[in-house]
């Protein structure tokens, strides 16, 4: 087990060159949000643009649209029930998030469906939410291609996906499981009390956070900034470890003085934190 600890954001997080525009920060797609948990996907979304993602686009149910542009209107928009569109901008993406919000109905499948058939190898995907539990459901979905794949479960939907039961969910257990049913590079982000990251065969163990952190939306922004820092840095790994990292630690800013610390200020937090330890 390897304790992660501020080091990790010295070593990921870099100075943006002089010369730079948009397009060299990744494209990012959340398909999230649906009727019931628009606010999901919004934050998602949100925590992708605070953390640094080039280009964001969030697909999501039609309801969303005037709420995600109120806020953040560097955000674009699109109908999930478009699918000639949203084909176009899986194609387009440097790294795809589904899950946060999306839902468990027809609709939720089919985009999940779409989604794991059009990735391709120079793509990140990353499986949240209704998506894990959508794949625990209906194992015979399959990423078709050689794509970079992360899950970020908590530790019911770990259970849904590997049928470990949280009593069960040892290190040991966990890496035998992820080896057995996931492709050999897959990255696990398991949320928990020590949030641990299994990837390349080693485990890393989260040492930022706080209790204040204990509310609706936590993942969903945790999502966000995965994705946010795998578009920027490269290194899935590095990245996602750092992403973990930096998040648990504007929420024990904010804890600092605040009994709850909620996502959409913690999302406000990351600049901040990113442009400190990008100073060396």
């Amino acid at each position: 087990m390897i304790p992660v600890t501020e080091q990790i954001l010295k070593k990921v997080i870099t100075p943006r060159p002089a010369e730079s525009h948009k397009g060299n920060y990744g494209r990012v797609v959340v398909i999230a949000g649906s009727h019931t948990y628009g606010g999901a996907g919004i934050m998602s979304a949100s925590a992708a643009l605070y953390a640094g993602a080039g280009l964001i686009t969030l697909i999501s149910d039609l309801v969303n649209r005037t709420a995600l542009h109120a806020q953040h209107p560097e955000i674009m928009f699109a109908d999930w029930t478009d699918q000639k569109l949203v084909t176009q901008l899986i194609d387009g993406a440097n790294v795809i998030v589904i899950g946060p919000g999306l839902g468990l109905d027809n609709q939720a499948q089919e985009l999940l469906t779409l989604t794991l058939s059009q990735v391709i190898n120079a793509q990140t995907l990353i499986l949240d939410g209704s998506a894990l539990t959508l794949l625990s459901q209906t194992p015979e979905k399959k990423i078709q291609s050689d794509a970079q794949l992360i899950l970020t479960p908590h530790q019911e939907e770990w259970h849904r996906l590997s049928g470990l039961n949280i009593a069960e969910q040892t290190p040991a257990k966990n890496q035998e499981v992820l080896a057995a049913k996931f492709p050999e590079s897959t990255i696990l982000v398991l949320k928990q009390h020590h949030t641990q990251t299994y990837a390349d065969g080693q485990i890393y163990e989260n040492t930022s956070g706080s209790p204040a952190m204990a509310t609706g939306g936590m993942g969903d922004t945790l999502t966000g900034i995965i994705a946010a820092l795998v578009a920027q840095f490269k290194q899935p790994v590095d990245a996602t470890v750092t992403a973990v990292y930096l998040h648990g630690l504007a929420g024990q800013v904010l804890a600092e003085t605040q009994y709850v610390a909620l996502p959409s200020q913690l999302i406000l937090e990351l600049p901040v934190l990113m442009a400190k330890y990008s100073l060396k």
